[in-house]
């Protein structure tokens, strides 16, 4: 049960005893006390109520018992509301208790053997036309129910939703600050292994050690395990990606860029057109993700030697263009990675676009279309 629910079950409990003590109240009212027996069976509906539904909340929904207490309640009401009519009033806090103690379709049951409770206790049932009234009460309170039935599935399924979706973006975070990140040390721990010497095992002689290559190596690595730190750190907080914490948007892409050309010793370019200008939502971590996801498919997959990235400022929308010089692939044909996929998502979730252009031997070209107003 979540907070909401039980705060829900929480307020018809409430109710249940607000209407009993509004009954008491208009009983001294009408000019004389209750009798003793009206009290009675007033503290016994209290009593009962709270021993056995508000105390044992964890058997609400299940049939047996609370059929039984259902109907020991009801059953009072009737002795009560025959005894005094000023306790009428109990039936607003009567009439959701079927749908709290039980399930569907047993709910609906209790609320028509409420509603029938009602007609007994004020001597209606021996009128002429107490069944058309029964039919039109009884499918009023079971309107009532489906309708609080379908909300309540709609809001489950709403929960849903938000998790699967919550979970989704999670995903797409860890792969494109974790993933990228780790990768990147990965490559570059193995240039520093490759710049060591043979081991006396291997065949050919021993070469010198580049130890200048292999200092440099290991420092680029614990600069992305650094940085990949503080990404996850972020991400943890949900705070936006580092690099646009404390910089604009272009200034967050260069800073990108020359840390992906200091990593795989390619080229980048970053060039902006327009005037920059602060962009609504999660549109600029969209693009910026979508730059890291393009520079990291280019080293990785790619193994391009040059990328060049354009973001344009326009008065309705804002364009980030990925071009580079790799071995291209058909984007028609599945692939086995998640970074295209994650770009999509991240580009629908801000209303915008992602479009891919590539063929074998011709280089990538990513263009992310995002309104901005």
């Amino acid at each position: 049960m979540n907070v909401w629910e039980a705060r829900w079950l929480r307020a018809f409990h409430l109710l249940y005893y607000a209407c009993l003590a509004l009954g008491l109240i208009l009983s001294f009212g009408e000019g004389a006390a209750p009798s003793p027996s009206t009290l009675a069976l007033l503290a016994l509906m209290a009593a009962w109520h709270g021993l056995f539904v508000v105390r044992r909340a964890d058997l609400l929904g299940r049939l047996n018992p609370m059929v039984f207490h259902l109907a020991v309640i009801c059953v009072l009401y009737v002795a009560l509301v025959a005894g005094d009519r000023s306790f009428d009033v109990v039936i607003f806090g009567l009439m959701p208790q079927p749908y709290l103690m039980l399930r569907a379709p047993w709910s609906y049951a209790g609320a028509v053997a409420t509603v029938l409770c009602t007609f007994a206790a004020r001597g209606h049932l021996d009128r002429p036309d107490v069944v058309w009234q029964l039919i039109g009460s009884s499918g009023l309170v079971v309107a009532i129910g489906l309708f609080v039935d379908y909300v309540s599935r709609q809001s489950a399924q709403n929960r849903t939703v938000g998790v699967l979706e919550e979970r989704a973006r999670l995903a797409r975070e860890i792969h494109d600050t974790i993933a990228q990140g780790l990768s990147g040390i990965i490559t570059q721990l193995e240039a520093a292994e490759q710049a060591m010497p043979k081991t006396p095992e291997d065949p050919g002689e021993p070469d010198a050690p580049d130890l200048a290559a292999v200092r440099r190596r290991i420092a680029l690595a614990k600069e992305l395990a650094r940085d990949n730190l503080t990404e996850a750190r972020r991400s943890v907080d949900a705070l936006r990606p580092g690099p646009l914490a404390d910089a604009r948007l272009d200034a967050a892409l260069a800073e990108v860029a020359a840390r992906w050309s200091r990593t795989s010793g390619g080229t980048v370019t970053v060039s902006v057109e327009g005037t920059p200008r602060p962009l609504p939502g999660d549109a600029g971590t969209t693009l910026l993700r979508a730059a890291q996801e393009g520079l990291s498919n280019a080293a990785k997959h790619a193994r391009a030697g040059r990328v060049a990235i354009t973001l344009t400022y326009m008065d309705d929308e804002v364009t980030l263009d990925v071009f580079d010089d790799g071995e291209g692939f058909d984007p028609a044909a599945p692939g086995p990675g998640y970074g295209l996929a994650a770009m999509r998502e991240r580009a629908g979730g801000v209303g915008g676009t992602l479009t891919v252009e590539s063929a074998p031997g011709e280089g990538t070209a990513l263009c992310l279309r995002i309104p901005s107003n």
